[in-house]
C-alpha cells in the first residue's frame, strides 16, 4: 500500500486524490491515517490507530480535515480509557442534522410499515425539527426540551400525542448513539415522566353495546347500495381485527370451506401471522358478498379493492367510518367495543388478546398454545350467536331464535363454518 506524508488540509487531501497513493498520514498526528475510497478518489475515511487496533472516526468530506482534528483528542482519550471504546465521531452539531439522518434512514428501512413511517415523518417534520432544528446537540438537556418542546405541546395536544412525538426523538438518539454516529445520548436518562406527571389514561370506546342494534340496522341498509363499505364494518365488528389488517385482506387467505381467515405478517401490527376462525354467519357474510362482486364483474384479488388498483387506502377506509358514525366514533371504537363484549360473554382474556392479535408474553403464549385455536373459535361463536340477537341476522340472510348465550366458554355450540359456494376458498382472484 503506498503511504504519502503530508500536512493534513481538505486542499492537501483533495491535491493527492489524483496520485497513485492510497494512504495519507501527518507526522504531526501519528495516530490518525486517511484512506482513499477504491470506488470514488474524492471520498475517504479517516482512521486512528491505538496500540496497532484500528478504528474509522468517519467519512472525508462528510467529516472535514479541520472537524477531525478537533476531536481527534477526545477520540485519544476515550480509546486510551476503554481499549474498546469507538473512534467514530459525529459530523453533526445541531439536533435538526440528526433528525434528518434519522428520517432518511427510516423511511428507507423496509421492516416498517408505512404507517408508522408516515406518523414518525409527520411527528419531525411537523413538530420535532420546527423547534428544535437550531438546538446544539451538545445543549439537549430535560430544561431546554421543556422548554422548546414538551411545554409548548401540551399546552395544544392530547398527552399521548405528546408522548409520540417525545418517543420518535427519543428513539432517534438512541439509534444514533448506538451507531456510534453520536459519542453520547442526551436522552438516555430521560423519561416521557420526567416532563409529565399526570398519567395518561386510555381512551374508552365511544361505541357501546346498546348502540349496535342502530349500527347493524345500518349496515343492512348499506348492504345492497355499499356491500364493500358494509362487510368491511361487519368483518371490523366480528373478529375484532385492526383497519389495516381488514381492509387489505385477500380472498386467497380467506378458506370458506375450512372456516378459516389467515393473516400475514406484513399486514399486522406485531408481524406475526394471525389466524381467525370464520363461523357460519361469517361464511354467510362473505359468501353474499363474493356473489356481489362476481355480479359486478370483479374477479380481483381483495375484498376491499381501490378504485384503482390495491386494497382500500387508509384515508378512504376510514372515512367510511366517518360516514358510518356521523363522526361520533372510528374504526378503533368497533375493535374496542368487540373485545369489551368479549369480557362481558365470558370470553377468557389471554383468548380475547390473542384475537385482538395482541403481543402476548412468552409465557402466555405457551400456556394457551395447545387450544387456542379451539378457544379462539369457541369465542367468535358465542359473540357471533349475540349479534345475531341484535340484528347480524338480518344480513347474513338467515334467522336465527335469541336465546341467552352461555357464560362458560366450553358449553358453546360447535357450529361447523359453512359455504354456500364449496369452490370459492380455492379462487385466486
Amino acid at each position: 500500500m503506498t503511504t504519502k506524508h503530508i500536512t493534513f488540509t481538505d486542499a492537501e487531501i483533495r491535491k493527492q486524490a489524483g496520485q497513485p497513493v492510497r494512504q495519507l498520514r501527518d507526522p504531526r498526528y501519528p495516530e490518525l491515517r486517511f484512506r482513499y475510497s477504491t470506488v470514488d478518489r474524492t471520498r475517504g475515511a479517516w482512521h486512528v490507530v491505538v496500540r496497532g487496533k484500528w478504528g474509522k472516526a468517519g467519512d472525508f468530506p462528510s467529516l472535514t480535515t479541520k472537524a477531525m482534528l478537533t476531536a481527534l483528542p477526545a477520540i485519544l482519550g476515550r480509546r486510551a480509557a476503554d481499549a474498546e471504546a469507538t473512534s467514530l465521531t459525529s459530523t453533526w452539531s445541531s439536533t435538526g442534522e440528526l433528525l434528518d439522518w434519522y428520517l432518511d434512514r427510516m423511511l428507507r428501512d423496509r421492516n416498517l410499515s408505512a404507517k408508522r413511517k408516515a406518523g414518525a415523518k409527520s411527528a419531525i417534520t411537523c413538530h420535532l425539527t420546527p423547534r428544535l432544528h437550531d438546538l446544539p446537540l451538545a445543549e439537549v438537556s430535560k430544561a431546554t426540551l421543556d422548554q422548546r418542546l414538551m411545554w409548548p405541546l401540551q399546552e395544544r395536544y392530547a398527552l399521548s400525542f405528546v408522548r409520540l412525538v417525545f418517543n420518535v426523538l427519543a428513539v432517534a438518539m438512541r439509534k444514533a448513539h448506538r451507531l456510534g454516529m453520536i459519542e453520547q445520548n442526551p436522552m438516555g436518562s430521560l423519561r416521557f415522566g420526567d416532563f409529565v406527571g399526570v398519567r395518561i389514561k386510555p381512551k374508552s370506546s365511544r361505541l357501546r353495546e346498546r348502540d349496535l342494534p342502530d349500527l347493524l340496522a345500518k349496515l343492512a341498509s348499506w348492504s345492497n347500495t355499499r356491500p364493500g363499505d358494509a362487510l368491511l364494518a361487519l368483518m371490523m365488528l366480528c373478529h375484532g381485527t385492526r383497519l389495516g389488517e381488514t381492509r387489505s385482506a385477500l380472498w386467497r387467505n380467506v378458506d370458506l370451506q375450512a372456516g378459516q381467515w389467515f393473516i400475514p405478517a406484513d399486514d399486522t401490527k406485531t408481524k406475526q401471522n394471525h389466524t381467525l376462525p370464520l363461523t357460519r354467519q361469517a361464511c354467510a357474510l362473505l359468501s353474499r358478498y363474493q356473489a356481489q362482486q362476481t355480479a359486478q364483474g370483479y374477479h380481483g384479488a381483495y375484498l376491499f379493492p381501490a378504485s384503482r388498483r390495491g386494497p382500500l387506502s387508509a384515508t378512504v377506509a376510514s372515512q367510511v367510518f366517518a360516514e358510518l358514525s356521523d363522526r361520533q366514533w372510528t374504526s378503533h371504537d368497533v375493535r374496542k367495543v368487540a373485545r369489551t363484549c368479549w369480557m362481558d360473554l365470558g370470553v377468557d382474556y389471554l383468548v380475547g388478546e390473542m384475537l385482538v392479535n395482541h403481543a402476548l408474553r412468552n409465557m402466555d403464549a405457551t400456556y394457551i398454545h395447545t387450544t387456542a385455536e379451539a378457544l379462539k373459535r369457541q369465542a367468535l361463536e358465542r359473540w357471533h350467536d349475540h349479534l345475531d340477537g341484535l340484528g347480524l341476522s338480518a344480513l347474513t340472510g338467515e334467522t336465527y331464535p335469541r336465546y341467552a348465550i352461555p357464560q362458560n366458554p366450553t358449553q358453546a355450540t360447535d357450529h361447523g363454518a359453512s359455504s354456500e359456494n364449496p369452490d370459492a376458498s380455492q379462487r385466486s382472484m
